[in-house]
């Protein structure tokens, strides 16, 4: 399968991710939907056991990781 913004190959994880409320495949790589995300947050849903070290991102700008990680900053 390959994404239909950049025709990159995606991997297990990218091409399971699904878009949260229509459930339809989104087909892009995380690359392409980070760029799309800056612009329109898009719901999804994804398989976390399928991912690996380069799919995940902790972006210390985010309202979730702030939330995680503000109790450790406090301490």
């Amino acid at each position: 399968m390959r994404c239909v913004c950049c025709d990159k190959n995606l991997n297990d994880y990218e091409s399971t991710r699904k878009h949260a409320f229509t459930g339809e495949y989104l087909d892009t790589c995380n690359a392409c939907l980070s760029e799309i995300n800056q612009t329109v947050v898009i719901p999804t849903i994804t398989r976390e056991d399928l991912a690996n070290c380069s799919d995940i991102v902790d972006n210390p700008e985010s309202e979730d990781y702030n939330s995680l990680y503000s109790e450790d900053i406090n301490e």
